[in-house]
């Protein structure tokens, strides 16, 4: 990559808001870990069944998400969500939004399927969930996708971390998915509005992100020192409840539940030893422990 990326959203706001402000301001574009041989090699082979069960979807264009921060406490999993597509000479990519530190501003990004996982920030525990699509809303959202001035007109000028899903001011990378569903579904034009035209089909359809309870001020306070951490766009009544209307993987999977129904899911996850591939809307559970029905590939 000609420039190094911060892999942002919801998890590091909440994860950074209970930090100092210095603390926290300093560690949004840290770069990540790097990875032993032994714990790259456990991630490279997990890829290697998450590419399988992308390829037993029969789709060339799915949702695609994976865990972040430990966030058990606000009972969320999923952080960061992205386009799945599959190009010509049959390798996956995910097409998604990402902060570029170096240069201040939200891009639009093309990555291989190996560097999407190893977005994990747990190298002995993540979790990766892929929905699959009926064909026709499959190929409308592969088209929004790989529509690429239709694609930027989605993206925001300004990032933040927890962007409110109704607001012009900000976007995170999960409401630039919301949004491109909303282009896609929709049939939207091309146009400078598209943004607020995605919105309105949005809010019409409707999309009704499940709050998230912060549970403490900290992040009230904390969005005044920690950069791309926002509540200037949230409803007043929400910031003053702690109750946070933000779009998340979870939220998403829930809007395609509802709208598409045919839709189908399948969760990966592993823990260093096993990957277990999970099928169906409920959760795999927690610790990555496999249920009656899950499949079991060693890593060991």
């Amino acid at each position: 990559m000609a420039h190094w990326l911060a892999r942002l959203g919801l998890a590091a706001a909440l994860a950074f808001a209970g930090a100092t402000a210095h603390a926290a301001s300093s560690q949004f574009c840290d770069r990540a870990k790097p990875l032993t041989a032994s714990q790259q090699d456990r991630v490279l082979r997990f890829t290697a069944v998450v590419q399988q069960a992308l390829s037993d979807t029969g789709s060339d264009a799915v949702l695609i998400s994976r865990s972040g921060l430990d966030l058990s406490r606000f009972r969320i999993r999923y952080s960061h969500a992205a386009v799945a597509w599959k190009s010509a000479d049959g390798t996956w990519l995910a097409r998604q939004l990402y902060y570029a530190c170096d240069e201040g501003h939200p891009r639009l990004y093309d990555q291989g399927l190996a560097g999407f996982v190893m977005g994990i920030d747990d190298p002995v525990l993540g979790y990766v969930s892929i929905v699959s699509l009926p064909a026709g809303s499959a190929q409308a959202l592969r088209q929004a996708a790989l529509d690429t001035p239709r694609a930027l007109h989605l993206l925001a000028a300004r990032y933040s971390a927890n962007a409110y899903p109704f607001s012009l001011r900000y976007q995170n990378c999960n409401q630039w998915v919301m949004e491109l569903l909303a282009v896609a579904w929709g049939a939207l034009p091309d146009g400078d509005d598209l943004r607020e035209r995605a919105q309105q089909w949005l809010r019409a359809v409707p999309y009704r992100p499940t709050p998230v309870d912060v549970g403490s001020h900290a992040l009230v306070f904390a969005s005044n020192f920690v950069p791309l951490l926002h509540l200037d766009d949230h409803p007043q009544e929400d910031v003053y409840a702690l109750k946070l209307r933000v779009s998340l993987p979870s939220t998403m999977e829930a809007f395609v539940r509802e709208q598409r129904p045919g839709s189908e899911r399948v969760e990966l996850c592993h823990d260093g030893r096993q990957v277990v591939v999970h099928r169906g809307w409920e959760p795999v559970s927690e610790g990555c422990r496999p249920s009656e029905g899950d499949r079991v590939v060693r890593l060991d």
